[in-house]
């Protein structure tokens, strides 16, 4: 199990890097105008565009809380015998498919807008495999260290 443990976090940090980078999906309106917004490109275009508070929850809840429980779960997954970082881990997991929920939401409403057609992208891909396999390494560290 530790083997298997030394793959999945790095795949979820190099998938969750891939997820913030990579287009997300791509909106095509008009059938003439295409984007194909990454992650970090809607919250720097919702900065930009005064929607600050907007910008500041997606981040926080698309970038800073997942990489942090990536963070937590490698340290975690060093020091089994701290129970504080297991606690720290379980805190973190509660807010895992937040991330995600919340670009499905995106991709929802330009479908059901009718202004827009939608198609997922490697981007959004490489986002669910980061979350997925934190999810499995949080749930394999919680084991090993009991």
């Amino acid at each position: 199990m530790p083997v298997l443990l030394g793959f999945l976090i790095p795949i979820a940090a190099f998938s969750f890097g891939l997820g913030l980078t990579l287009p997300l999906l791509s909106m095509e309106r008009l059938y003439f105008l295409e984007d194909t917004p990454s992650l970090l490109q809607v919250i720097g275009g919702l900065y930009d565009e005064g929607e600050v508070s907007i910008a500041g929850l997606v981040f926080l809840f698309s970038v800073f809380l997942p990489a942090l429980k990536i963070l937590v779960l490698g340290i975690s997954a060093l020091h089994r015998s701290t129970s504080k970082w297991l606690r720290a881990l379980s805190y973190l997991g509660k807010w895992s498919m937040m991330d995600v929920m919340l670009v499905a939401l995106v991709i929802f409403a330009a479908k059901t807008s009718g202004l827009a057609s939608a198609q997922v992208l490697p981007g959004l891909w490489f986002y669910a495999a980061a979350t997925l396999s934190t999810a499995v390494a949080a749930f394999m560290v919680g084991r090993v260290a009991r």
